[in-house]
Parts: structure tokens; C-alpha cells; sequence
């Protein structure tokens, strides 16, 4: 199931945009409140500042609204990470430079990747096997990038491991922030965790230690 699947009775494709924008800013409040379940699709139109009659032009369960706060989340990744990739120029600085983007995206969306981790499982399997693909697909890129990037051939295996590194340690700064907060600024967590990354992929970057 992809987001155009989602059925809206709206012909307007930038308004469908634009209402569902809204419906997801209102329902990351609500669902990090009282969880989706006790949320109804009454509070997020309320919180997303229509009527539910207009709500549910644009969509058609609560599920839907689920649905569409995980997707945004993976699209806003893509759309990040690709802005910052120079496929053309790979270097070491453009990994760090990959690492630092994705790092600070994850910290604007502390709460849409917390919550989307506490009720992905209220999808179903449909929907759930469709955002456990763009997760799959962002770890790919990252794939991509670290293979691009490093001057020294790595194995499939530890790339994919590397990767999925990344991917996870980007997510504990939503994860643990009730701790990592006490102790890091988000530049300190990014200068160490870029630190033991390159350090762990054997590489000796000039810029590795700006902090």
C-alpha cells in the first residue's frame, strides 16, 4: 500500500497534500499523548483544525493517519539524504557530511520516529510490510553511500551491518533522549558517534575530530 492508495474522495492532489500534512502534525501530538488506540479520528480533526466530516475526505480510518506519519517520516529521510549525497564526488567528508544531515533530522523528528516505533504495529500487514520496505530501501541508500564513499573495499556483510549501524544510532537520539540529553549536545553525539563509526570502518579522516 502506498500513500496515493490511501483513498480520498479529494481530486485536488496539492490540497490532499496539504490537509494530510496537517492531519499528521495534529495526530504526532495526540499519539504521543494517549497512544493510538485511545486517540479518536474526532481528536485529530479537532487537532488537525477541520471537522471529522472534512477528515474523512481525505481519508477513510484512523489507520490511514498511522499510516501516513510513518511514510512522511521515511520520505522527509530520503529527500534529506539525497540532497546532501554527492554520488559524483564521493569522499570520506561526504559520508561525515551524510551521517551529520541524517543525525539532525532525526533529532526534528524526535517524536513522529518514537511514535511510529511504539504503533507500527497497530498496522496491518499490508501497510506494515510497506513501511518495513522504506526502511529497508533507507538503510539500502546507506548501503550505497558508505560502498561509494570509502577509499578501501569493505564485504557485503559488514556494509550492510555498518549501515544498519547508522541507521539505529540516528534513531537512539529519539530512542534515549531522556538519557542521551543529560550527558550529549546533539553536535557531541554526532562528532562521537561519527568518531566510532569511521573509527570502526578503519578510516583515519582529517576532519574526524573537529569538536
Amino acid at each position: 500500500m502506498a500513500p496515493d492508495q490511501v483513498i480520498s474522495s479529494i481530486k485536488d492532489a496539492e490540497l490532499v497534500a496539504k490537509r494530510r500534512q496537517q492531519m499528521i502534525q495534529g495526530a504526532v501530538s495526540l499519539f504521543k499523548e494517549k497512544g493510538f488506540h485511545r486517540t479518536t479520528t474526532r481528536e485529530i480533526a479537532r487537532a488537525s483544525g477541520f471537522s471529522i466530516g472534512t477528515l474523512y475526505e481525505y481519508i477513510r480510518t484512523k489507520e490511514d493517519v498511522l499510516f501516513l506519519v510513518c511514510d512522511a517520516i521515511y520520505e522527509q529521510v530520503k529527500t534529506r539524504l539525497e540532497s546532501v549525497i554527492d554520488w559524483w564526488n564521493p569522499s570520506v567528508a561526504t559520508l561525515e557530511q551524510v551521517v551529520d544531515s541524517y543525525f539532525r533530522l532525526m533529532d526534528d523528528m524526535q517524536e513522529e520516529v518514537l511514535i511510529m516505533y511504539q504503533e507500527v504495529k497497530s498496522l496491518k500487514k499490508e501497510t506494515k510490510d510497506y513501511v518495513m520496505q522504506k526502511e529497508r530501501d533507507m538503510v539500502t541508500m546507506l548501503e550505497k553511500v558508505i560502498t561509494t564513499c570509502l577509499p578501501e573495499v569493505m564485504s557485503n556483510q559488514d556494509v550492510a551491518l555498518a549501515a544498519n549501524n547508522m541507521f539505529v544510532q540516528g534513531q537512539m537520539w529519539a530512542f534515549r533522549r531522556w538519557m542521551l540529553q543529560k550527558q550529549f549536545t546533539l553536535e557531541t553525539y554526532i562528532s562521537r558517534q561519527t568518531h566510532f563509526l569511521l573509527q570502526a570502518l578503519s578510516i583515519n579522516a582529517a576532519s574526524e575530530e573537529k569538536a
